[in-house]
């Protein structure tokens, strides 16, 4: 790899494998600099030929990705539409895109991933989290917008319609536990035995033929991946309604309260957003 990120440390775990850590405190937020530096990856990754999988995961242990950052929305949409173009300014077309690369992806979650950071996870071919400390939301509807990065897509397709429907309209929290048993994470592994697990399956996919597995993974994708415009679509609904005066207004008091602070508010944003 040839690029220099901000907000990413990348270390050749072993042959073929690259580890992926963000590392954008104060909480990983997305903002304009993770999306640039996710960008950049992600065009590197289209055309090496070393690199079969990549493992994801965060440098805090207590957020994955936790969501957006709010104040920086125009920004970071910015930074997507230079990756691909006017048309695509959308996080949830810059995801869509990792779920296409050559390489294999694997999601490691400890800590919090939310909106547009379970979107994230999603997109990746697989995902993986700790049973501990893991955290997973779809949070949007509890603000007034729905998920605009995939995540209706790629939850109706892995959970079905009901849980879905309870996972998106009801924008509360779940434990590794039951994101398990929904479909919506791989496996759920117990803490201490999570990066070997990860790293063990990496490895062996990374050792296997590697035109028999991106062949393999294409037709996976053209069988379950949702279609680009319907990922178009639910982007523009999300920017409609996130900047509608109830949406607004909503954010607004969740600022009050801590929103984008180390704290209890985002600790537990699935349960405050219940109360609001």
């Amino acid at each position: 790899m040839t690029q220099t990120y901000r907000t990413l440390r990348l270390t050749r775990a072993s042959k073929g494998v690259l580890d992926v850590v963000i590392d954008a405190p104060p909480m990983n937020l997305i903002g304009p600099e993770l999306v640039h530096d996710l960008a950049s990856l992600f065009g590197e990754l289209a055309t090496t030929q070393d690199i079969r999988a990549v493992v994801l995961e965060s440098a805090d242990p207590e957020y994955f990705v936790p969501h957006v950052d709010l104040t920086k929305v125009a920004d970071y949409t910015a930074e997507a539409a230079k990756a691909g173009g006017p048309g695509d300014a959308s996080l949830g077309m810059l995801w869509h895109r990792l779920s296409e690369l050559p390489v294999v992806t694997i999601a490691k979650i400890r800590g919090r991933a939310r909106g547009a950071g379970s979107e994230l996870a999603l997109a990746c071919d697989m995902r993986f989290a700790a049973l501990e400390n893991a955290v997973l939301g779809q949070i949007e509807v509890g603000t007034g917008a729905p998920p605009g990065a995939g995540g209706v897509q790629h939850l109706a397709r892995l959970l079905g319609r009901g849980r879905a429907m309870e996972v998106i309209l009801g924008s509360e929290d779940f434990d590794a536990s039951t994101a398990e048993r929904y479909g919506w994470i791989n496996r759920a592994l117990p803490d201490a035995e999570l990066d070997a697990f990860v790293d063990r399956l990496a490895r062996r996919i990374a050792a296997f033929p590697a035109e028999g597995v991106r062949t393999a993974k294409r037709v996976l994708n053209e069988l379950t991946l949702p279609p680009a415009d319907a990922v178009r679509a639910d982007a523009i609904r999300f920017r409609d309604l996130v900047a509608s005066e109830a949406t607004q207004a909503r954010v607004k008091t969740l600022f009050a309260q801590g929103l984008q602070t180390r704290g209890p508010l985002e600790l537990n944003l699935g349960d405050r957003l219940g109360d609001l």
